[in-house]
């Protein structure tokens, strides 16, 4: 394990690389009646490296492009079932029997799919929070596909970590905020003594869209007001809006409810397949949402993997962690 920064050096090293626009976008048809959204930027000949975005449900976005250097990495970059820009979008969704093919290993042979269109024979994986998980399903599952895996707040979806964040943990840290994300659930009469993820599931898919509307946006507030050390309106700008929001709080939902589709600890357990491929941890100090916990116990899993602990919350944009990732990227384009 290495401290990347100390609390008295807080400068960041790299800045992200400038905007870029993709080369290519296509829809792709991985079955089940679901398009997802796949974009390629920078080098169409340089190194391959797949971003995966968080949540599930987060989309992938544009300034994800810039953690890479454009003119040394071929960039892939999707929006996962049912969120961003792939069909059909689950905040039009009206039953949960829609979520049906949406699951951990679904995501995992789309990936393949992917891999298999664009003639890609290995690739880097990149993924934070939600994108770790996947990132280490899919690793462990096709370990033989993946040539370096960047992996930031790490997430394994085990029952430990979802307790902290929608029980009972992070809201000792919050208390303010924690109070705003309950209201939904006290104008139900949830009494606190059953999951309130489990109880949310009730809500956001009640045929109300007064009920499922605000439901949404309150869980989803919740994880943009939390995921930074400084507050950034456009951020809580972005996950309060509705559609977004109701997309976002179904997936995420989804997946928590059913653990992840997966046994508990399974990718822990399983990273010793993992051994061979160079791995890099980003973790912020003062990670709310995935705290460090599960990052040194990965690193535990995996003693082969470089933990870098930098003094900074859990979103990939604070300064000193997207400093870090973008070295981490930089080291990895030159092998």
């Amino acid at each position: 394990m290495t401290l990347a920064t100390s609390e008295l050096d807080i400068t960041p090293h790299r800045d992200l690389y400038p905007p870029i626009e993709p080369y290519n976008t296509q829809m792709v048809d991985v079955g089940d009646g679901q398009q997802l959204y796949v974009e390629q930027c920078g080098n169409p000949e340089g190194k391959p490296v797949v971003f995966l975005h968080g949540g599930p449900g987060g989309g992938g976005g544009t300034e994800r492009r810039r953690f890479f250097n454009p003119d040394a990495y071929r960039i892939i970059i999707l929006d996962q079932r049912g969120c961003g820009l792939s069909t059909p979008h689950i905040a039009q969704a009206h039953t949960p029997r829609e979520m049906a093919t949406n699951t951990m290993w679904k995501l995992v042979e789309d990936l393949e799919k992917i891999r298999e269109l664009l003639g890609i024979e290995r690739w880097e994986v990149f993924g934070g929070s939600w994108g770790s998980c996947l990132s280490l399903a899919y690793a462990e599952t096709h370990p033989e596909r993946v040539t370096e895996l960047v992996l930031r707040g790490i997430f394994t979806m085990r029952e430990q970590e979802l307790d902290w964040y929608y029980n009972f943990g992070a809201s000792e840290v919050f208390p303010e905020l924690w109070n705003k994300f309950c209201e939904p659930l006290r104008r139900v009469g949830h009494d606190f003594s059953r999951d309130n993820i489990a109880a949310y599931y009730d809500l956001l898919w009640d045929d109300d869209p007064d009920v499922h509307g605000p439901a949404a946006v309150a869980w989803t507030t919740w994880e943009g007001v939390t995921t930074s050390l400084s507050f950034d309106p456009s951020h809580i700008e972005e996950f309060s809006d509705p559609n977004f929001a109701l997309a976002f709080a179904r997936i995420e939902n989804h997946y928590f409810v059913n653990h992840g589709f997966m046994v508990e600890g399974q990718l822990l357990r399983d990273a010793h397949k993992l051994a061979d491929i160079p791995t890099v941890i980003v973790q912020g100090r003062y990670d709310m949402c995935c705290p460090d916990v599960t990052a040194v116990d990965l690193s535990r899993a995996l003693p082969s993997a470089d933990l870098r602990i930098v003094m900074a919350g859990h979103s990939a944009f604070e300064p000193l962690i997207a400093s870090e990732l973008v070295k981490v990227c930089d080291e990895f384009a030159e092998r």
